[in-house]
């Protein structure tokens, strides 16, 4: 598994931590080197941007993983 896709895990696994009924649209490639990931919940949705180097560090770095998931905790907060 590549790294990018160990990331991309990774955010799938923290946003199942924080609500499982979250569903999460990870694009194949960033754009100018960001990801606009999309979250759903009922018929909200709600789009944050991740920098791919974020996606890549996941995994290995606390304090990445820290950042994330704030900024996921507060998207997912609004739906």
């Amino acid at each position: 598994m590549s790294e990018m896709d160990e990331g991309k895990q990774k955010f799938l696994d923290l946003v199942r931590e924080i609500d499982s009924a979250v569903q999460v649209v990870i694009p194949v490639t960033p754009s100018n080197s960001m990801f606009l990931i999309s979250l759903t919940k009922g018929g909200n949705r709600k789009f944050i941007t991740i920098p791919e180097d974020d996606i890549i560090d996941l995994p290995n770095e606390a304090d990445i993983r820290a950042k994330v998931t704030k900024v996921v905790r507060s998207a997912v907060g609004t739906l």
